[in-house]
């Protein structure tokens, strides 16, 4: 502990809230985001596809969705262990998972994709699947059973409401005891957090698969779901890092966010880098060392063309380099470029579900036309979505001001 640890301030002070420079460009970015959300989606559809057109926004959605899920994860772990180091940039995380609330709303355009078929974006929805790809008609059969429009939707909507339900309960909780300052409230978020972060865990996983894995309907991974949830792990400590360097620059909680709580993020970063590789490399390998068709073709055809060049640049720009980057102790105890590296770990983030997902619209990149409609989808899907966090901060405050762990938060100090 350090004796020179400041003060905990008054619930209502200053420092504890949204700074104005900040609040005023909650609107811009939500008309701008939506504005180019649309102009995105309508590029692709239009100028390439429909189902390139989806699959742009599927990727934005995908993207904002795995920061969302991965900061809720962030705020269950530090409930259950009963964290006080991450007190102070706990709220960060608090108003980053309330991003499923608009998120929610915007799956409804997914849902219509699914229901209007025809592999509008999902090859599954097309009634002549089998015709199109001679798949095992008897196969397909039993895939369908759970591949439907009517099951799918509520699944879909069963991970919707576990999300909602549990962003509202923890942000609301956390809310209400910088009004009330009980401490009771802490220990209930505590004693649900086990039970929560399964039903998170099992959620993420399987709304993976159906959502993004069942692009490819006749492939399968049994890991695919943990690889999306490690880099939803490291964006959204990536996110937390710039959050609170952009806060501190405009004069919030600049007491409070210390140099200690840059190096644990900087170390969360460095750690989630090597877990996403670990993942990745895992699926890859498994696959690669089975060499089964069925399996095999999914890597195959993001080896091909300009698929391949993502992948290497994957390998040596989201691994090799954040991984060599972080290692420092020298580096992880300067909070500039623990948000420099945070920021660059978002953008290869966006790089990773591109990679992902797009190569199953069947249109490669969609030449220029095609790489400015995904790239305005993810800006627009992105700003939008840092425009309603922005409001909420405004509302409610970025820390946690009332936290019976607030001080140990203040005083933290590295072993």
């Amino acid at each position: 502990m350090s004796d020179h640890a400041p003060k905990i301030k008054p619930a209502d002070h200053p420092a504890f809230k949204l700074p104005e420079s900040l609040g005023a460009l909650s609107i811009p970015l939500c008309i701008g985001g939506i504005a180019a959300l649309v102009i995105g989606w309508m590029l692709g559809t239009f100028a390439v596809d429909a189902r390139f057109g989806m699959s742009a926004y599927l990727t934005a959605f995908t993207y904002c969705l795995t920061i969302a899920l991965g900061s809720m994860f962030f705020v269950l772990i530090q409930h259950l262990v009963r964290a006080g180091w991450s007190v102070v940039v706990r709220r960060i995380a608090e108003l980053l998972m309330m991003m499923v609330l608009p998120l929610s709303v915007l799956f409804l355009p997914i849902l219509v994709a699914v229901w209007v078929g025809g592999g509008t974006l999902y090859e599954w929805t097309d009634e002549n699947f089998v015709e199109k790809t001679g798949f095992d008609a008897q196969a397909w059969a039993n895939k369908t059973g759970y591949l439907n429009p009517g099951f799918f939707t509520i699944r879909a909507l069963f991970y919707l409401a576990v999300w909602v339900g549990l962003a509202l309960y923890y942000f609301n909780g956390s809310s209400r005891q910088d009004e009330t300052g009980e401490i009771s409230i802490t220990e209930r978020l505590q004693a649900r957090s086990g039970p929560a972060l399964i039903l998170l865990s099992l959620t993420t996983s399987f709304a993976m698969f159906d959502w993004v894995m069942s692009l490819a309907p006749t492939w399968f991974s049994t890991m695919f779901g943990v690889y999306l949830f490690a880099g939803g792990m490291l964006s959204a400590h990536s996110a937390l890092a710039v959050g609170s360097y952009v806060l501190q620059s405009r004069g919030a909680l600049r007491d409070e966010i210390t140099v200690e709580h840059y190096h644990d993020l900087g170390k969360f970063i460095f750690g989630f880098t090597f877990f996403w590789t670990y993942i990745a490399f895992s699926q890859f390998m498994l696959i690669w060392y089975a060499n089964m068709p069925e399996e095999t073709e999914w890597f195959f055809d993001r080896q091909e063309g300009s698929w391949m060049t993502i992948s290497l640049i994957l390998v040596f720009f989201h691994w090799m380099l954040p991984f060599a980057g972080t290692m420092s102790r020298h580096v992880r105890r300067r909070p500039t470029l623990v948000a420099l590296w945070g920021a660059y770990i978002l953008v290869m983030h966006f790089v990773d579900i591109y990679w992902i997902i797009m190569p199953e619209a069947e249109q490669g990149m969609g030449g220029v036309t095609g790489i400015i409609a995904s790239l305005l989808c993810a800006v627009g899907m992105s700003a939008l979505m840092l425009g309603l966090v922005l409001n909420k901060a405004g509302q409610t405050g970025v820390v946690a001001a009332r936290d019976p762990r607030l001080l140990e938060s203040l005083r933290f100090h590295q072993i």
